[in-house]
């Protein structure tokens, strides 16, 4: 598959970022392979891209987390900046330190204040790292954390639908739990922040159920690969309503949360909505759910997903996402390890694998650039 674009960082500049006092990298838009020992910073390095898309990147640290720490001292301000190719040209992204307020990030888009809908668009992006090896025995908020980085990559408002839905919930249920106490709230402020649920979360599902069509059509299609094929569901209220037209599913979930208030106050949560959604999957060929399979075969079904995913965007909109892959080959026999060196070609995405040793990455032969990493210090060797 050839597509006409990707989205890539073509220079990364780091400033005081975890163990990096500085760097300044130089890149093309192939492919990036950092190998390294442990602990010489590949996975900071990756955090610092991830820190260019939207959300809080691949480990949620917050501002004072990512901040370079050394013998006791810290740095006063950390700052992440990149040039850049997007569908639209070339472009220069930064996050960092607010120096006004350290505790604080903010970004820029070509030198103006960006939000996380921009960024999803302009610089879609898709990450795995060892943490979502095991996400189909864990927790299904994992899962779900998992798909919705997938669906954001293709649909950029997912991130402000989820922010809105979830603002909403906390203030109902803040109200409800006054009630609980006795306390007397006016029914009108509910019916408000119900409705807002109800719109947002409207939204979240449908461009879940969107996002899960376009996969599995993906993943039906791929002719036989490294990566067994996955048989995907998304198991939630507001899934089943979608059946309906969508106007009748967001009337539906409001008035459902309107008759579980008492429920919802007793429990301390919302017992329904989009925050509740599950993700189910089950390895086709074996017709075992994804759970029961083995470490390596979850991560394969795992890796399956997220190149199905770049594949379906690069096809729909012209431009392959920056694809990271922390730890790739871990777990990976070598005829995985082929595959996916050809999957991520035919994608024709700028990926970014890490690994400990440079031979892990053969496969990619010239195709890639390599970066070696060792305590803090990345330099590029072709």
């Amino acid at each position: 598959m050839t597509v006409a674009s990707r989205a890539a960082v073509t220079r990364l500049k780091l400033t005081g970022f975890r163990n990096y006092a500085s760097l300044d990298l130089s890149l093309d838009t192939r492919p990036v392979c950092l190998f390294g020992a442990n602990g010489a910073g590949k996975t900071n390095l990756v955090e610092a891209v991830s820190f260019l898309g939207p959300g809080r990147g691949l480990r949620a640290a917050g501002s004072e987390a990512v901040r370079q720490r050394h013998e006791g001292a810290s740095a006063l301000i950390w700052a992440v900046h990149a040039e850049a190719e997007t569908a639209e040209g070339p472009v220069t992204l930064a996050t960092g330190s607010d120096p006004d307020n350290p505790s604080r990030r903010r970004t820029r888009l070509a030198g103006a204040a960006a939000t996380q809908t921009q960024l999803a668009r302009l610089f879609p992006m898709i990450w795995l790292t060892p943490r979502e090896d095991r996400i189909w025995a864990g927790p299904r908020a994992d899962r779900m954390r998992f798909f919705d980085r997938l669906v954001l990559a293709g649909e950029p408002d997912h991130g402000q639908n989820a922010s809105i839905y979830e603002k909403a919930m906390r203030e109902r249920q803040r109200l409800l739990d006054r009630m609980d106490e006795g306390a007397s709230i006016d029914p009108a402020w509910l019916d408000a922040l119900e409705v807002r649920m109800a719109a947002s979360g409207t939204a979240m599902a449908r461009a879940r159920r969107a996002a899960l069509g376009a996969l599995q059509s993906e993943i039906d299609a791929r002719p036989p690969s490294a990566f067994p094929k996955a048989d995907l569901a998304l198991q939630g209220l507001l899934e089943g309503f979608l059946g309906e037209s969508e106007a009748e599913a967001e009337a539906r979930f409001a008035e459902r949360l309107k008759s579980t208030r008492r429920k919802d106050a007793v429990a301390g949560r919302a017992l329904s909505g989009p925050h509740r959604t599950e993700l189910a999957a089950r390895h086709r060929e074996k017709d075992q759910i994804a759970a029961d399979c083995s470490t390596g075969e979850q991560k394969a079904l795992l890796l399956g997903l997220a190149l199905a995913q770049g594949a379906a965007l690069a096809r729909e909109r012209g431009t392959a996402p920056v694809m990271i892959f922390d730890e790739a080959c871990a777990h990976l026999d070598a005829a995985r390890r082929e595959g996916l060196a050809d999957a991520i070609n035919a994608i024709g995405c700028q990926a970014w694998l890490t690994g400990v040793e440079r031979g892990l990455f053969t496969d990619f032969g010239d195709k890639v650039q390599y970066v070696s990493v060792s305590a803090g210090i990345a330099v590029r060797e072709g």
